[in-house]
This record gives C-alpha cells, structure tokens and sequence, in this order.
C-alpha cells in the first residue's frame, strides 16, 4: 500500500539543489529532488479499529488503495487536498499524527457517495469520512462540526417525539451552530412557503413547532432506541478507550 506521488510528501520533507554536480553529471532542480528519511513516531497501532468501531468505518480493512474513492469524490474535484484514498491508507498504517494534519478538512465530506459507488471492494468510503470526521471529535481533536451538530438534533427530536418538525429542527440548528436564525434565505424560504402552502397547511405547521405532538404509542420504540444507542456509545468509547468520559 506504499504511497509514492509527490502531491502527497510534505514540502519540509523534501529537498532539492538549484546547483548540484554529481560525478560530472548536473543534477540541479528537480533532477536533485530528494525525500527525507523520515522516522515515524506517531504510531497507533490500533487507529484503523478505532476508526471501525465508529458508524460507517466497518469495512475499512477491506480497502486495496485503488483510488477509485478519489478519483470520484466531489470535493476532490475542487480541492486536490480532499484524498480520501491517502487518509485510508494512513488509517490503515497508524500514522495518527499524520492523519490529524487534515482534520480541517476531513469533516468536509458532502455524502454524495460516488466514492461508495465506484469502490469496488464496498469500502463505503463516505462511511469511513464520516466515521474519521466523528472520531476526530469524539477524541477532542476537532470541534463539533455543523454536520454532527444538525444530526444530533435531528435524532434528539425522532427520538424524543417520534418525528419530527422542520421548522424546530431548523430554529435549534440555527442558535446551536451560532448562527442567527434571521438571513435571507431564510426569510425567501418563508415567504415562498406561505405563498405556495394552504393556510390549513401553515396553522398545522406553527401547531406542531408550539405543541410538538408525539407518534402515537411511541415510549416503548423511544426506550429501545435509547437503550441500543447507549450500548453503541459505551462500545465506541470503549474502542476508543474513552470509557471514563462522560
């Protein structure tokens, strides 16, 4: 699985010589490119079963370096940094500080899954992006992300009442990720669906976000629910080894 582009060798790690001769031969610029050794002290060599434990990282042993993933992937078509292929393949070795040197721009995943589609080996690498980005954050490297806040309160709410009301869904989206709840397309987003949506529609919505109503027989669902997501919480941190945190 050895890594050999140059795209991926960080710049202080490699040097070069604008005037070098060796046995009478000029091997100046780029012809005197050379990569330094490199001693790896940031070993984990249980990173790649920490990343497994998390949701969507299950099948990152199953990962042959092809590149399918990256060639693919969206993000990678704006930004060359965005290499889904290299951050397996340093999971896969251990490199942990390594992979943390793009925590910034991990989280950036936009889950269209074309990486998923074109792997061959069902990596599901868009599963594994998501997994990394989640246990960046679980390990206290990285901030909340805007994507984890919006899923914690999607769940919280399906959990809680059995469903759920865009409108609140949006509003504590909003003021959790500091953002004010008053801009633009917020407000053409409103005034569209007032305008489209029948005045029994809007009154059943403004209904819903002041009363919350709740599925029908929903306690037991809600009690399962939160009991397995306990159990895969306790296991997560437990591959983590984060059982002591709260």
């Amino acid at each position: 699985m050895a890594i050999h582009e140059k795209s991926l060798i960080r710049p202080e790690n490699i040097t070069t010589h604008d005037n070098l001769i060796i046995d009478g031969i000029d091997v100046s610029g780029d012809w005197s490119t050379f990569i330094r050794t490199r001693v790896v002290s940031d070993y984990n060599e249980d990173l790649e079963e920490e990343i497994a434990a998390m949701p969507g990282g299950e099948y990152i042993h199953r990962c042959w370096q092809c590149g399918s993933c990256t060639n693919s992937c969206t993000v990678n078509a704006e930004n060359p940094d965005f290499n889904p292929r290299y951050w397996i393949y340093l999971i896969r070795m251990g490199m942990e500080d390594e992979l943390l040197r793009d925590k910034d721009i991990i989280w950036q995943c936009v889950s269209c899954n074309k990486c998923t589609s074109a792997c061959p080996r069902d990596v599901e690498p868009e599963g594994v992006m998501k997994a990394t980005a989640h246990w960046m954050e679980l390990k206290g490297h990285t901030p909340p992300s805007n994507s984890t806040i919006f899923d914690d309160i999607f769940t919280e709410q399906v959990i809680k009442y059995g469903r759920i009301e865009d409108g609140e869904v949006l509003k504590d989206f909003m003021k959790k990720s500091g953002q004010p709840l008053m801009q633009d397309w917020i407000v053409q987003m409103v005034k569209q669906m007032i305008k489209g949506l029948p005045v029994m529609s809007l009154m059943k919505m403004g209904w819903a976000t002041i009363f919350h109503p709740k599925t029908k027989n929903w306690a037991k669902a809600r009690d399962a629910i939160n009991e397995h997501i306990a159990e895969e919480h306790a296991a997560q941190k437990k591959a983590l080894g984060l059982e002591s945190v709260e």
